[in-house]
């Protein structure tokens, strides 16, 4: 395991984390699918804790708040941000819109959330006592975060405003994608890309996917948890990947990398 101690460079996918209806359930769901262990619920923040491998954080869940009842499951996923206060008012700026302003979270950091242009919800997290992902390159943890969009040309004209993005178009079969690398990065931090054209109405997203060491057996797993597969495992260029969903009906992936343009620590 690649272990992270350092602050993620800005504008990096360095963080995730779904709000779960049943708690308990998702826990367990995810033990049985990943692997994960679980610190202890923190009271002073909703009850909310992290998902470890080895001990190192990889991920984030929490207990529903009765007040966003109806809020559809979704795993979050948050950019970097050196100084969060600059990076939302360049969310302005650039024609995105705030749902929640920057938030301290006790000593671990500052988060807040964001919707931009092209729709999709994003948060920010400028890191204190937590730095985000704190492992890579391991089963279990998040491998690739990337946003896919109808308008892929507004979302890649805005991350670029706010955090820099360069891009390096990597799409193929009719459907742009693009990797993005950030100013202080030195390899693709994750991706943007269309949707398929035939899909009516299809949403814009941020979405993550889990790295295991079988893709078919993690799948085999997610049924028996009480998930569901929506893609059955296939090959593509950078390894093997499935699409699945999770007690709440929360999507998210798992692959098995191959070599592509996964990031690495």
């Amino acid at each position: 395991m690649t272990q992270h101690t350092e602050p993620w460079p800005a504008g990096t996918p360095c963080w995730t984390d779904l709000v779960a209806s049943d708690l308990a359930r998702t826990q367990e769901f995810y033990r049985q699918v990943l692997g994960w262990q679980y610190d202890d619920p923190r009271p002073e923040h909703g009850g909310y804790c992290n998902a470890l491998v080895d001990g190192a954080r990889v991920a984030g869940l929490s207990p529903a708040d009765p007040d966003r009842a109806g809020a559809p499951p979704v795993w979050q996923v948050y950019l970097a941000a050196d100084r969060i206060e600059l990076g939302a008012q360049r969310v302005l700026d650039a024609g995105g819109t705030q749902l929640r302003g920057p938030t301290d979270i006790g000593p671990l950091g500052r988060m807040g959330v964001w919707r931009d242009p092209a729709g999709a919800v994003f948060g920010m997290w400028q890191s204190g006592e937590h730095i985000g992902f704190e492992a890579v390159d391991v089963p279990g943890a998040v491998v690739w975060c990337d946003l896919t969009t109808p308008d892929h040309r507004t979302a890649r004209d805005f991350y670029a405003a706010v955090f820099g993005y360069h891009y390096e178009e990597t799409g193929g079969d009719g459907v742009p994608y693009a990797t993005f690398t950030v100013p202080r990065g030195d390899r693709p931090a994750g991706g943007i890309g269309g949707t398929d054209p035939a899909a009516q109405d299809a949403p814009s997203v941020w979405s993550v996917c889990f790295q295991v060491e079988g893709v078919d057996a993690a799948a085999d797993r997610v049924r028996a948890a009480g998930g569901s597969v929506v893609e059955e495992p296939f090959d593509f260029a950078y390894g093997r990947l499935a699409v699945v969903a999770g007690p709440d009906r929360e999507s998210f992936a798992l692959m098995a990398p191959g070599q592509g343009p996964v990031p690495e620590e």
